[in-house]
């Protein structure tokens, strides 16, 4: 098959809407595949690290260098942080932070007044017909900013790409606990989890160890176990939870889209033949059954044997005394 998901899009005229709270930095990799049909809406206030959006990489590219806020505030404080990465909505909380190595990086070098928006109102202002795709790195307020969603918007995305902490790096953050049981009770499930972390020592007795152990700090860094810190969790919408409301051809077939991308092609089937049930068998059902299934069969086919086309040093001297051998007894 040439490419599925690609042709899928293409002739159902499906351009997924992708938000990326958080854009320090190229869009996510994952969306490589699906970029060209795309609509891509990138946020970071934070100037420092914002990478534009390469032209014609998505089907349509917007970078909005506001604050997204979950309430109705015009401004906001934002902390500017040594790292770019590190800066938030959210006060850093350096009680909790200075536990770690990393405590240097949410250092807060400035506080600044930035223009603050809403997810609802840019959904306005750019004509969105709605968000597919809601990944955010808010530093925080991953939770609140998905549960500021209108109902009608919030209820149709389809995935959901996440990072809260484990620990309170900011004053009142979401956490992983509060945000992954929030995610399940609204129809999701999680499909991926990566545990990121840091280790647990203080920064200023990491610098007096090394200094009386002759030791660099990155060789004291790299011999202690990272403690978990945050993880990067992606969720998508339950097949239950589409039919909850009414979901159409373009949500099963844009899920099963989305699935094949992160690798479920087991959840891809189930989607086809849901859709199948539901709408028939078309061009479409075909496809969407066919392409996870040789997805699998490559993984599960045993691969053939290579065999060395240069024989070692050791076989060829066998092979030429059986030669010799052989001429021998003739």
């Amino acid at each position: 098959m040439e490419n599925p998901i690609h042709e899928l899009l293409c002739e159902l005229d499906i351009h997924p809407v992708l938000v990326d709270i958080g854009a320090a930095g190229p869009p996510p990799e994952i969306w490589d595949g699906i970029a060209p049909q795309s609509i891509y809406v990138g946020f970071d206030p934070d100037l420092r690290q914002i990478e534009e959006v390469s032209d014609g990489q998505f089907h349509r590219g917007i970078m909005v260098n506001e604050a997204v806020t979950a309430s109705s505030e015009k401004q906001l404080s934002f902390y500017l942080t040594k790292s770019a990465s590190c800066s938030s909505t959210l006060k850093p909380d350096t009680d909790s932070l200075g536990n770690y190595t990393f405590a240097d990086l949410f250092k807060v070098e400035k506080e600044v007044k930035v223009p603050a928006t809403t997810l609802n109102s840019v959904i306005e202002r750019f004509a969105l017909p709605g968000i597919d795709w809601f990944k955010t790195d808010s530093q925080g307020t991953d939770l609140r900013l998905f549960e500021s969603l209108r109902d009608e918007i919030g209820s149709r995305v389809l995935a959901v790409d996440i990072e809260p902490g484990l620990i309170d790096a900011y004053v009142g953050e979401d956490l992983f606990v509060g945000a992954h049981a929030a995610l399940i009770r609204k129809g999701f499930w999680l499909s991926n989890l990566n545990v990121c972390g840091t280790v647990r020592m203080r920064s200023a007795n990491l610098e007096t160890i090394a200094h009386l152990g002759a030791l660099e700090r990155a060789e004291i860094e790299g011999a202690i176990r990272r403690t978990p810190c945050w993880v990067e969790a992606r969720y998508f919408r339950t097949i239950r939870s589409l039919l909850e409301i009414n979901a159409g051809k373009r949500e099963f077939v844009l899920l099963w889209c989305f699935a094949l991308i992160d690798n479920q092609p087991g959840f891809a089937l189930d989607l086809a033949l849901e859709y199948e049930r539901l709408f028939g068998r078309d061009q479409f059902s075909q496809t969407m059954l066919d392409y996870p299934m040789e997805r699998i069969r490559e993984i599960a086919r045993p691969q053939p044997e290579v065999i060395p086309r240069k024989l070692s040093i050791g076989a060829r001297i066998i092979r030429k005394l059986k030669r010799l051998l052989g001429q021998a007894t003739h």
